[in-house]
């Protein structure tokens, strides 16, 4: 229980389009390879042949099942899932990638996806960067689609914990300790960053035991001291959405590794963004781009659609769309504004 309280964002599932892809572009290819704990490594990529429908969970998606890889522009796409996400979550945004050449590769996070939620936060996050690497080197011995690829310049999204695995591949310094002294001081107005979906502060009289408890928790599971770092060089491009991001130290992302974007979703009250992201932006610019900032987005912009959420749920509270949020017209518009990010800076010349 304490591991789920401690949660950073829960994401779960996500859908794409049905529709066929139009005769310009590729189709999108599915296979899945089988990672080092036994999970499956969903990979994405420009095919020939036709798409079929498919049903995973709730969603109705469409893609050729081991279809037959094709020449794509040579790049491969890693993305991070969020705290106990799952690949389908971003395949709105796998699609947009392949139409454009990339192929894109999902790992699950171990102890921290929808199948295993056992051990989410900083024990997932001190996994994640090198669970993208192997990622990377699991693609590359995948010679159906390693011949088609050049591994010299990989990109890597990532939205919630998965924004913060990118921040840590991007080239971010950050602690346990540091996340404590953020919730010890901040717990109140960031709450859903320190504790989860667990339960939410509602203006009574419970709020005082909730942080209280909390507070407690949190002293006694995160108070290493340890800076943590992590380092792979084929990562030249990053791109952070609703990243968790307090645990870090910002001026080490003064010069990024990688060239770094982010993602801000204004409304978003899950990780507050001037604790998280804003904070990034501004020890990172002018080194670093807004790739689009959502005045009226909230946390589940990242999820394309949205997944079913229960009326006055606490996940609906957190993830639901604010009511002005235009998602037909905008969550479209992100998915092209992150492919041309990745287009820029990996692109030969780039």
């Amino acid at each position: 229980m304490v591991q789920r309280f401690l949660s950073g964002a829960a994401l779960v599932f996500c859908s794409v389009p049905t529709s066929q892809a139009s005769a310009a572009m590729p189709s999108m290819g599915f296979t899945q390879l089988t990672q080092s704990d036994g999970a499956m490594m969903t990979v994405f990529y420009p095919s020939s042949g036709t798409e079929l429908p498919v049903r995973q969970g709730p969603f109705n998606l469409s893609w050729v099942p081991n279809g037959q890889p094709m020449m794509g522009n040579e790049h491969l796409i890693v993305i991070s899932h969020g705290s106990g996400g799952s690949p389908w979550v971003h395949t709105d945004l796998a699609r947009a990638l392949v139409h454009r050449g990339f192929t894109v590769a999902i790992p699950l996070h171990q102890g921290d996806n929808y199948l295993d939620p056992s051990e989410p936060g900083p024990p997932s996050w001190r996994k994640r960067p090198q669970e993208v690497s192997t990622a990377i080197d699991a693609v590359a011995n995948y010679e159906p689609l390693a011949k088609h690829l050049s591994f010299g310049s990989v990109g890597v999204f990532g939205g919630s914990a998965g924004g913060h695995t990118v921040l840590s591949l991007a080239g971010g310094l950050w602690s346990d300790q540091r996340f404590k002294a953020h919730c010890e001081k901040h717990i109140e107005q960031d709450f859903s960053s320190c504790v989860g979906f667990t339960t939410l502060l509602k203006g009574n009289w419970l709020d005082g035991l909730k942080i209280w408890i909390a507070k407690r928790v949190i002293a006694l599971r995160f108070s290493d001291e340890t800076v943590r770092q992590y380092h792979d060089p084929r990562i030249k491009a990053a791109v952070a959405m609703v990243p968790f991001a307090a645990d870090f130290i910002p001026e080490s992302l003064k010069q990024p590794r990688a060239k770094l974007g982010l993602i801000i979703a204004a409304k978003d009250i899950n990780q507050i963004p001037r604790f998280h992201v804003e904070a990034i932006l501004k020890a990172c610019a002018p080194r670093c781009e807004v790739v689009m900032n959502l005045p009226d987005g909230g946390h589940g912009a990242m999820l394309s659609p949205l997944p079913p959420l229960e009326p006055n749920s606490i996940g609906n509270f957190l993830l639901g769309d604010p009511p002005a949020f235009d998602r037909a017209r905008l969550i479209p518009e992100l998915n092209q504004n992150i492919t041309n990010f990745f287009i820029r800076n990996l692109m030969d010349g780039a």
